[in-house]
C-alpha cells in the first residue's frame, strides 16, 4: 500500500488553484473567473510513483486573518488539520499582492511549495520571473506552471515528493529588528507551557498574537502561562505602536509583510509597462457607465436565443432515438406490466428530460465561456451600483448569476458575503434565479404556445422577470426585514484571459454525466412510481364495458374516441388520480386540472420532474415522437392562461429537495428556515393567481 502524502492547496481567490488541480489529476471542480468559485474544501487524490497524493483545495483566503466564511473554513484547516505540505499558488500577475499570503503561510515553518501559476500571461507581455532567485530568497522549491498550457504541471507533483522526502528548511523571512524583539520576548514566554515546547510553532503562536487572531487567543486563554503572556502582549502593544507611529500592530505586520512583498517582487520579476493595455482597452467599453449595462443584457439575450435556435435540433433527434427505442421494446417484450412500465412510464418520462439536454448544455457553455473570460468580474462590479438601490451587495452578483445554473453551489457561493444580513437577503432571493433545471419546463411550453421565431425572447423574458422579481423581493426584505445598508464592495478584478477548452470540455462533461445520472436513477424511479400510481388499481368492469363497445364498433375514429374515454377514466379512478383530485382546490383557480396539480408538486423533488410527470399522466407513450407528442397533448390539453400561470409557478416556486436542505444546512436558523419554505409558494400562487385572472379579464 503507497504511503499518503497529505498536501494543502492554498492561495488568494482567483489565483487558479481548481484549474491547477483540474491540469494535475484530470479532477472536474469547476472553474471559473471571478472570486467565489470554490466556496468549500474539496479533495482530489493523484497517484504518483510509490506515494497517494492527497490534495486539499481550500476555498481562496486573502490572509489568516480572516473574515468571511470561506475564508474560516481554510484557516481552521491550516491550523488544526494534519498535512505534511503547503502548496501555496499566487498569481504572477499580482504577485507582489499574493505573496503578503505566502509570508503568513511561512510563518507557520511547514513545509512548503510557491507555485507560481499563469506564467504564460507574464510571458506574453515579454516579461520574466526568476524562479530560482525567488527560491532562494523564500527558502522554499518555486515553480513557474500555467494550468491552460499545462506548462510546469508535470513538476509539481515531483516536487512535492522531493519535498515530503527533504528536511524542513530554516526559515528565511524575518521581519525588522523591533518586531522581531518582540517576537523572540513572547516565544520566550510561550515556551514556558509544555504546549509550545516546539520553538518554531512558538513562534508562530507569538505572530498570531501580536496580529491580534482572536482564534489564535483562545488557545492560551485557558493555559497556566495566559497572564503572564497577556500582560507581555499588551506591552508589545503599547511599546510597538508608540515606537512605529501606528493604530495597531496589525497595520505595523502588515506594513512589514507589504514591504518584504514589494521587495521580492523588485528583485524576481521583470515586466515591461505598457501605457495602456489591452485589458484597459476593453474595460473602456465593457464596464462604460452608460453602455455597459445594455452589452451585457445582450451577452444574456443572445445566449438565450442560442439556447432555443442551436437546442431545438438535437432535441427533436433525441426524442426520435427515444420513441423508436420505444416502439422496438413494445413490439418485442410481450404484452404486461413490464412492456408498460417500460415504453409507456419510463422510457417517455426519460425522454421528455432528456431530450432538453442540448438546451441545458448550450446555457451553462456560455455562462462558463462568460466566467473564464474574465467578463463576470466586469459584470459584478457594473452591477453593484444597480444591486445596491435594491439592498443588495455588489458581491451578490457571484451567487446570483450561479443560481441560473445551480441554486446548490449558488447558495454555497453566497458564503463570500460576510454581511449575515447581506448574506440572508440574498440567499431568500436566489430561488427567482431560473436554474437549469426549470429549462425544460419553460421549452416545452414555451414550445407548445409561441411560435418559434419568438421562443429566444420568451425565453429571455422569463429568466430577465425572475431577476427582477428577486430584486423587487430584495428590496422589500431590506426595507421591512433587514434595516441598514449593504456592505461596500470589494472584488478583483482579474486579467481578461482567453478560456481553457480543455476546461470548458470537461465541467461540460461532468454536468452531462450528472444531468443523465440523475436521468438514469432519480428520474427514472420518480418515473416508474408515478407510472405505477397512475396505472393502479385497475377497474375491470370498467376496462371489459369499454372493450366490448370497442370490439362491437368498426369506426377507426370512434374507437380511438373510446380507447381516450377509457384511458382518461382509469387515469381518474387510479390512486394518483385520487391524490391529483385531492390537491386540485388549490391550483383551480389557476385553471389547472388535476395532472398540472400533481406535475407541480412532483417538481419540488427535482424541476425536471415535472416534465417527465406530464409526460406520463397525459400517456405521451403512445405517441408517435415523444417531444413532438408531449408539446401536443400539453396543447390539447392546457389553456394558455394556465401555461403562462405554470410559468410563473415554475419560476417562483421552491427549488428543489437538495436545494431548500442546502439552505437548511447554511442558514440555522428556524425562523428564517421556515419563512424560506412557505414565503415563495406563497408568492408564486398570488403571482400566478393575478396574471391568470388578468389574462382571463383581457379576453384571452
Amino acid at each position: 500500500m503507497n504511503k499518503q502524502i497529505k498536501v494543502a492547496i492554498v492561495g488568494q481567490p482567483n489565483v487558479g488553484k481548481s484549474s491547477l488541480i483540474n491540469a494535475m489529476s484530470n479532477a472536474k471542480l469547476h472553474v471559473g473567473n471571478f472570486t467565489g468559485v470554490t466556496v468549500e474544501k474539496k479533495e482530489v487524490f493523484v497517484k504518483s510513483d510509490l506515494f497517494d497524493i492527497k490534495m486539499t483545495d481550500l476555498p481562496g483566503i486573502y490572509a489568516l486573518n480572516a473574515y468571511t466564511p470561506e475564508e474560516t473554513v481554510a484557516k481552521n484547516f491550516l491550523l488544526n488539520e494534519q498535512y505534511d505540505i503547503i502548496l501555496n499558488v499566487v498569481d504572477a500577475n499580482v504577485l507582489s499582492r499574493n505573496l503578503m499570503l505566502t509570508l503568513q503561510l511561512l510563518d507557520m515553518h511547514k513545509k512548503m511549495i510557491l507555485v507560481v501559476n499563469m506564467i504564460d500571461e507574464i510571458e506574453a507581455k515579454k516579461g520574466s520571473i526568476d524562479a530560482k532567485k525567488l527560491s532562494i530568497l523564500l527558502g522554499i522549491p518555486v515553480i513557474l506552471t500555467s494550468a491552460k498550457t499545462s506548462q510546469g504541471i508535470d513538476e509539481i507533483n515531483k516536487t512535492i515528493i522531493q519535498t515530503y522526502r527533504a528536511k524542513q528548511n530554516d526559515n528565511k523571512i524575518y521581519y525588522t529588528q523591533k518586531v522581531e524583539e518582540r517576537i523572540k520576548e513572547l516565544t520566550k514566554v510561550l515556551q514556558k507551557s509544555p504546549h509550545f515546547k516546539d520553538k518554531d510553532y512558538a513562534r508562530f503562536i507569538a505572530i498570531r498574537l501580536i496580529d491580534k487572531d482572536e482564534n489564535v487567543y483562545k488557545i492560551i486563554h485557558d493555559l497556566p502561562i495566559f497572564i503572564e503572556a497577556h500582560n507581555v502582549l499588551e506591552k508589545i502593544y503599547s511599546s510597538l505602536t508608540a515606537e512605529l507611529d501606528e493604530d495597531s500592530t496589525v497595520d505595523i505586520l502588515s506594513n512589514e509583510r507589504v514591504a518584504i512583498a514589494h521587495n521580492l517582487h523588485i528583485e524576481t520579476v521583470n515586466i515591461k509597462e505598457e501605457s495602456k493595455n489591452l485589458n484597459e482597452k476593453i474595460d473602456n467599453l465593457l464596464i462604460h457607465p452608460i453602455l455597459g449595462l445594455p452589452i451585457f443584457l445582450f451577452f444574456m439575450w443572445a445566449l438565450f436565443q442560442l439556447t432555443f435556435v442551436l437546442g431545438n435540433y438535437p432535441m427533436n433527434i433525441i426524442g426520435d432515438i427515444f420513441t423508436y427505442t420505444a416502439t422496438t421494446l413494445a413490439d418485442i417484450l410481450p404484452n404486461g406490466t413490464v412492456n408498460s412500465a417500460l415504453t409507456q412510464g419510463i422510457i417517455p418520462a426519460i425522454s421528455a428530460v432528456v431530450m432538453f439536454l442540448p438546451n441545458i448544455l448550450i446555457l451553462f457553455f456560455g455562462l462558463n465561456l462568460l466566467e473564464q473570460t474574465g467578463y463576470m468580474s466586469r459584470a459584478a462590479y457594473l452591477m453593484d451600483g444597480f444591486l445596491k438601490r435594491f439592498g443588495l451587495q455588489g458581491k451578490a452578483f457571484v451567487p446570483l448569476v450561479s443560481g441560473f445554473g445551480c441554486t446548490v453551489p449558488a447558495y454555497m457561493a453566497a458564503r463570500t458575503l460576510k454581511n449575515p444580513k447581506d448574506r440572508i437577503i440574498t440567499m431568500l432571493v436566489l430561488g427567482f434565479m431560473s436554474c437549469g433545471a426549470r429549462l425544460p419546463v419553460y421549452i416545452l411550453l414555451i414550445g407548445a404556445f409561441f411560435p418559434t421565431h419568438d421562443a429566444g425572447n420568451v425565453l429571455f423574458a422569463i429568466y430577465i422577470s425572475g431577476a427582477i422579481l428577486g430584486l423587487i423581493f430584495a428590496k422589500i426584505l431590506r426595507v421591512v426585514l433587514f434595516k441598514g445598508e449593504p456592505e461596500p464592495f470589494v472584488m478583483e478584478m482579474p486579467p481578461y484571459r482567453l478560456p481553457s477548452y480543455k476546461a470548458l470540455y470537461m465541467d461540460l462533461w461532468y454536468k452531462t454525466k450528472m444531468f443523465l445520472k440523475k436521468a438514469g436513477t432519480f428520474i427514472a424511479l420518480a418515473a416508474l412510481g408515478i407510472w405505477f400510481l397512475s396505472t393502479y388499481p385497475h377497474n375491470s368492469a370498467l376496462e371489459k364495458s369499454y372493450e366490448i363497445k370497442i370490439q362491437h364498433t368498426k369506426n377507426i375514429q370512434i374507437k380511438k374516441q373510446l380507447q381516450n374515454e377509457l384511458s382518461a377514466k382509469s387515469l381518474e379512478e387510479s390512486y394518483m388520480g385520487h391524490i391529483g383530485k385531492f390537491i386540485e382546490p388549490v391550483f383551480k383557480p389557476l385553471g389547472f386540472d388535476w395532472r398540472m396539480s400533481v406535475s407541480v408538486i412532483a417538481g419540488l423533488a427535482a424541476k425536471e420532474v415535472v416534465v417527465s410527470t406530464m409526460a406520463t399522466l397525459y400517456s405521451v407513450g403512445n405517441a408517435s415522437n415523444t417531444s413532438k407528442g408531449l408539446i401536443q397533448k400539453v396543447r390539447e390539453n392546457v389553456s394558455f392562461n394556465s401555461a403562462i400561470a405554470l410559468l410563473i409557478i415554475i419560476m417562483i416556486y421552491s427549488p428543489c429537495v437538495a436545494a431548500m436542505s442546502t439552505f437548511y444546512a447554511e442558514i440555522p436558523q428556524w425562523a428564517w428556515r421556515a419563512f424560506y419554505t412557505i414565503y415563495p409558494n406563497v408568492v408564486a400562487w398570488l403571482f400566478a393567481y393575478g396574471v391568470y385572472r388578468l389574462l382571463s379579464a383581457v379576453g384571452h
